[in-house]
């Protein structure tokens, strides 16, 4: 595609295409290939997102905590609550002064799948990076998260 780019118009620099579609298009992949330990749990990424956040926090959180700290819409989060709810992972509590507010934690249920999950999760995550030498995953972690940072320092104003 770059090559193809570079025929096209050779007077611009196509080198921010390669880094940014080699970040898409891993994404992409790892999209498709879904978590092997969570499909085989019944749940989704963005679903285990929620659990695990409930689990590492280790206190209650409101849907729009769990928004925040997931980067997940409202109406996405409030979405998966409900199914999560549904399968007895998770528990409601209504908050004394507004009724509005509802306040969520994990059940026995939802903490044991979380906790049963995680280290094989990892491993999965672990062979999906084996390609990598520690160092190099290091490196790209630390790339990765220079880039994140800038880019959410600076996404309202990119978005305009």
């Amino acid at each position: 595609m770059v090559r193809q780019w570079r025929a096209v118009h050779p007077e611009l620099n196509t080198g921010p295409m390669e880094v940014i579609g080699r970040i898409n298009r891993c994404a992409a992949l790892l999209q498709q290939a879904e978590d092997a330990p969570l499909r085989r749990a019944g749940l989704s990424r963005p679903e285990f997102d929620l659990l695990g956040a409930l689990r590492r926090t280790g206190h209650e959180l409101t849907p729009g905590e769990l928004a925040r700290e997931t980067f997940s819409s409202g109406a996405a989060v409030t979405k998966r609550l409900k199914q999560l709810t549904e399968r007895g992972l998770i528990e409601r509590r209504g908050d004394t002064r507004d009724r509005r507010v509802a306040h969520l934690r994990l059940t026995d249920a939802g903490r044991d799948l979380v906790d049963g999950i995680l280290p094989e999760q990892l491993a999965y995550e672990t062979s999906v990076l084996s390609v990598l030498a520690p160092e190099g995953q290091g490196e790209l972690a630390a790339l990765l998260g220079d880039l994140l940072s800038r880019l959410e320092g600076r996404m309202g104003s990119l978005r305009a």
